[in-house]
């Protein structure tokens, strides 16, 4: 194992200091696509409705290594075979798990790139960053890929009760200032177990677990999936959309040499993964790319590209409607033709100002947490629980959505 000669210790704000154990770690947190990190927000545009969600992806990167790190002692302690090897590749792995995010974290995530996840990304950084340090990688990426022996170093890093989870719902609890979000992470980790090689809680941190799904799916509905995050959101999908439409007819689109590459090529997941030159452009993208873009297309000639970007730098964001049952096509027609009528655009241009979409939660998916009792036995969380309603709680709540000009005088109805 390789630690550092004398640990580093970081200060933050959720849990104090934080020590840096491993001096892998924080050579990578030193490398220019950890450092990427930074310019990238967790939250999307959540600052927008909970002004204090500035808080940026290496936050949230460092903070999932020190739960790994305490995890992984809590796990020692009670006779759980780790070898040193093992636990600093778990904590490379989870530091490692969201690199791959482009410009507001989800909120652009399938706009850059058609059908590229961020997950897909990170697995292309981590291999870059592995041929740079000689094959340093290998068991991080074996743990991160589910390739390792022991499945339960896997379930740390992703899982329905992994280091990830338990930091963002702690950390954008304490930035939104949404308490609801507030789960007791220290506990849940010193109950942590393993049982014929998965992941397990033990039964006395029940009540915890219970909270923590519940401060999930609060989380979803009041941060996450907020309608008016959605707005803000969606209206920074059709800028993007509309400025790549401009780019590939020829109207000439101002963007940093990053950002460019993106808007002028129509790349799809083959030619993402198939050409090593554009994995560097995408690691020189941030939400800085984005602004500096939008300021400058707010001056454009191109009336839409420059009402969108203005109404967004501005906060001037669209209505949205939700509701349980799909929009239709006339649905959206209607709210295109009523916005081509208030703005004086096209029925094209104004095709570029409504988004139409859908959106889920699903608190619990069943066999996701395993509970150990004191007896030795092994059962799932929503057969385990008592309080909890876990057929309603595993079931998806789903909701359609459009969003367009606040100008438009259409019937609207509330849910």
């Amino acid at each position: 194992m390789s630690t550092l000669s004398s640990n580093k210790i970081l200060n933050d704000p959720v849990y104090g200091f934080v020590t840096l154990r491993h001096k892998k770690a924080l050579d990578l947190i030193d490398h220019r696509y950890m450092q990427r990190l930074r310019r990238i927000s967790q939250l999307g545009l959540s600052h927008l409705v909970y002004p204090g969600a500035v808080h940026n992806r290496f936050h949230h990167a460092v903070g999932c290594m020190h739960l790994m790190q305490e995890a992984i002692d809590s796990l020692r302690n009670k006779g759980v075979v780790i070898t040193d090897g093992e636990a600093e590749a778990s904590c490379l792995a989870i530091l490692l798990h969201d690199i791959g995010h482009g410009p507001f974290s989800h909120a652009l995530e399938h706009s850059i790139v058609k059908g590229v996840n961020h997950e897909d990304i990170s697995a292309l950084i981590m291999g870059r960053l592995n041929e740079e340090m000689g094959g340093a990688l290998d068991l991080a990426i074996e743990i991160f890929n589910d390739h390792h022996s022991k499945p339960f170093l896997h379930q740390l890093v992703s899982s329905q009760l992994d280091m990830d989870r338990l930091d963002y719902l702690a950390r954008d609890s304490f930035y939104s200032g949404v308490t609801e979000g507030k789960v007791g992470s220290e506990r849940i980790l010193k109950m942590l177990n393993v049982v014929g090689g998965q992941l397990c809680v033990e039964e006395k941190a029940l009540y915890s677990i219970e909270k923590f799904i519940v401060a999930r799916r609060l989380m979803y509905w009041q941060v996450y999936l907020h309608r008016t995050v959605l707005s803000a959101e969606h209206m920074l999908m059709l800028v993007l959309n509309r400025a790549k439409h401009l780019a590939r007819q020829g109207t000439p689109v101002f963007a940093s040499p990053a950002l460019s590459l993106f808007l002028h090529d129509d790349l799809d997941r083959a030619k993402f993964l198939a050409n090593p030159d554009v994995l560097e452009r995408f690691c020189d993208l941030d939400d800085s790319d984005i602004f500096v873009a939008m300021k400058s297309w707010r001056q454009h000639d191109d009336r839409v590209l420059a009402l969108l970007s203005q109404r967004l730098l501005d906060r001037g964001l669209f209505r949205i409607e939700l509701r349980p049952e799909p929009f239709s096509e006339a649905d959206v027609a209607e709210r295109v033709k009523a916005t081509a009528d208030a703005l004086g655009f096209s029925m094209e241009e104004a095709s570029f100002l409504v988004s139409n979409a859908r959106i889920d939660n699903k608190a619990y998916v069943p066999q996701g947490i395993h509970v150990l009792y004191k007896d030795g036995s092994v059962r799932d969380f929503a057969e385990a629980n008592d309080h909890l309603h876990m057929q309603l709680l595993s079931r998806p709540v789903e909701k359609s959505f459009l969003c367009y000009p606040k100008e438009l005088n259409v019937p609207t109805r509330s849910y």
